[in-house]
């Protein structure tokens, strides 16, 4: 398989200091799966034009560890249009980069750069173009035998019991020369951590900040309002979707203290740094503004915490969604059930059984898979998941929003792409399922899990005798708004991220 690398991504792997750990556990990757690292000849450009001689003429010596690519794909009209838009010599190369991809040259391409992203999007390959994280998600989930490491859930932990030596704290001490000291201070608070074979992997620390804060080192200045602040936030890339699980606990905990807004202050001179805004950014964080203080001048992230619901790219304002949109029930079998939503799981499945450590479980983003015959789901609709099990352990468990639905799938070989990010499903099942009635091909709903519904669920007994449903649904059935409501308030459901 030949994998296609970007110029920035050779750069920094091959730069004499560490400046992206998580490179190095995607190159292990890709020389434990024997994949062909490919170079594009204007990377060798854009390595050239460096200013510091020496790393050039050490990044051509090391260049020689690729394989080069001996020519270049022609420009179609798809690409020609690409081109009017780029503005510089850089946009040239990524979009002559991503030509490669586009037509079949290489397998995939692995790129941190968005405006590539972007322009795949615009081609329709946007499934064979990965950043880091979702690469190694791919890898894992595809070859589980040959991972040598395991991602443990998120879980609350004391300041007191973290190792402040731990390397993952490192950037922060380079960054806050008062780390150390507040690091200490804070040992009897909660954090939210997840640790890998004793490794921090990522970290959260969240403030509730009331109506009399005082912001003077923020411009422009902060209204008064009730805030949530994501203190210290960093996660590396292990292939887990761990920043889309901590951006849950964030939302999670902004609705339970009825926030206004959210806000982050963070530094944009690493790339870890660029990465985790561009993370925020994608979930509706928008910039501020700067922060002032003797560490240097750091950019201000704010996000309200119910803002008007985007029914076109619902996670820009996740969890809020609209009351006005069509809903649904579906149905989704026991041993898919807890699998995709851990946070749903029953009193009689064992949470040892269900530890987030499949991509899929942290993920908010997620695919259901179907072959219904109603596929007239649109973006910014409501959908309630029922559990299957008969009578008194079937239940409506949990709610997500759908983002939209793929019906023009080309073959089983597309079809495995686009799933493979967020399903339940390996490759085998998902072979399968294609194949199971040529007649009648499934096609894909992406939606975002928005919230689990407290213990005891209500159960099929329950919406029978209420009259709101006698059946288990069978694919996805409309609901009434009325019905719908009399669902929720069954379920005890927290309802304060339904806009009307």
């Amino acid at each position: 398989m030949r994998i296609l690398i970007d110029t920035n991504i050779i750069i920094h792997r091959e730069a004499n200091r560490v400046f992206n750990e998580d490179i190095g556990l995607l190159f292990n990757w890709l020389d434990k799966l024997k994949f062909d690292k490919c170079v594009h000849p204007l990377s060798i450009e854009e390595i050239s034009g460096y200013k510091d001689e020496e790393v050039v003429k050490t990044m051509k010596i090391k260049i020689a560890n690729y394989n080069l690519l001996r020519t270049e794909s022609a420009d179609d009209q798809l690409i020609m249009q690409i081109r009017q838009s780029d503005k510089s010599r850089n946009d040239f190369i990524d979009t002559s980069i991503l030509n490669e991809v586009y037509n079949n040259r290489v397998d995939y391409l692995i790129s941190e750069d968005r405006g590539i992203h972007r322009k795949a999007k615009f081609l329709g390959c946007a499934e064979k173009v990965f950043k880091i994280d979702a690469f190694l998600e791919k890898c894992i989930a595809e070859n589980p035998e040959l991972k040598n490491y395991q991602v443990l859930a998120v879980k609350k932990e004391y300041f007191g019991n973290l190792n402040i030596n731990d390397t993952f704290f490192d950037s922060f001490k380079q960054d806050y020369a008062e780390f150390g000291n507040w690091f200490n201070r804070k040992a009897d608070n909660i954090s939210y951590v997840c640790i890998t074979d004793g490794d921090v992997k990522a970290f959260l620390y969240l403030k509730q900040e009331n109506t009399d804060e005082i912001y003077n080192d923020i411009t422009p200045a902060f209204p008064q309002k009730k805030r949530l602040k994501i203190g210290t936030f960093k996660v590396t890339s292990t292939g887990y979707k761990l920043g889309e699980r901590f951006l849950k606990v964030i939302f999670d905990n902004a609705i339970q203290y009825d926030v206004e807004e959210i806000y982050v202050t963070i530094f944009n001179k690493r790339d870890e740094q660029l990465r985790l805004i561009y993370l925020l950014e994608d979930w509706g964080f928008k910039h501020w503004g700067t922060k002032t203080t003797d560490n240097g001048i750091e950019q201000v992230y704010v996000r309200q915490c119910k803002p008007t619901p985007n029914l076109q790219q619902p996670k820009l304002s996740f969890p809020a969604v609209s009351k006005n949109t069509t809903k649904w029930i579906v149905s989704i079998y026991p041993q898919y059930h807890t699998e995709l939503f851990p946070d749903s799981i029953l009193n009689n499945e064992s949470p040892q059984d269900f530890t987030e450590n499949e991509p899929y479980r942290n993920a908010i983003k997620k695919v259901y898979i179907s072959r219904a015959y109603n596929r007239g789901l649109n973006g910014g609709d409501l959908v309630l998941f029922y559990r299957t099990g008969g009578h008194y352990a079937g239940v409506v468990s949990t709610i997500g929003v759908v983002e939209n639905i793929v019906t023009n799938i080309r073959d089983e070989s597309h079809f495995v792409e686009l799933c493979r990010k967020r399903s339940v499903f390996d490759d085998k099942e998902l072979k399968k399922y294609w194949n199971w009635n040529k007649n009648n091909r499934p096609f894909i709903v992406n939606f975002l899990y928005i919230d689990s519904f407290p213990m005891p669920k209500v159960n099929l007994k329950k919406l029978r005798d209420l009259n709101i449903i006698q059946n288990a649904p069978r694919g996805f059935e409309s609901i009434s708004d009325d019905k719908f409501e009399q669902i929720l308030k069954e379920a005890r459901a927290n309802e304060s991220y339904i806009i009307d």
